[in-house]
């Protein structure tokens, strides 16, 4: 799993995550925020170079414009998988394709709210029959919770030391 993370643009933007909109025609997780990622394959030869192979695949970001400066370590999340996010810099102004197949659509999210632990707020849902607490931060139209809102809250406490 990748976090795409631009550099401040020419025009002094301020930076930015990639996130995407799963596609509704997926198993699991569809129609959810999420970030580029997915399950490693035998040619991958570390978890960034998952992470960044996915990323190509999903929403057309060149690995080679990716600069990988760390992972958060493994995370297990409550649908049973166990995910390593990989942070990248990436340059601004950079153009995304989706796959259709998987992605629905691609947007940015200002860097300065992913990074403020208070901007999340705790809330509750059914999973499996079991009532269960997750993370969400709302921008714009769009509700990001659960795994993905965890990994960019673990980001967010991360970086405020």
């Amino acid at each position: 799993m990748l976090i795409p993370v631009t550099r401040p643009g020419n025009h002094d933007l301020p930076s930015q995550i990639v996130l995407t909109v799963r596609s509704e025609n997926l198993k699991s997780h569809a129609g959810q925020i999420s970030l580029p990622g997915g399950s490693t394959e035998p040619g991958d030869s570390s978890l960034a170079a998952t992470a960044l192979r996915e990323a190509e695949e999903e929403i057309g970001l060149p690995r080679e414009q990716v600069e990988v400066i760390g992972q958060l370590g493994p995370m297990p999340v409550p649908s049973g998988f166990r995910v390593t996010p990989v942070v990248g810099l990436i340059p601004s102004g950079l153009e995304f394709t989706p796959c259709s197949r998987e992605v629905a659509d691609i947007f940015q999210t200002p860097l300065n709210l992913i990074l403020d632990p208070k901007a999340y707020a705790r809330s509750s849902y059914l999973f499996a029959g079991a009532r269960r607490q997750t993370l969400e931060l709302c921008y714009e139209d769009y509700r990001i919770w659960g795994a993905t809102a965890a990994i960019l809250h673990r980001l967010a406490v991360l970086a405020s030391g």
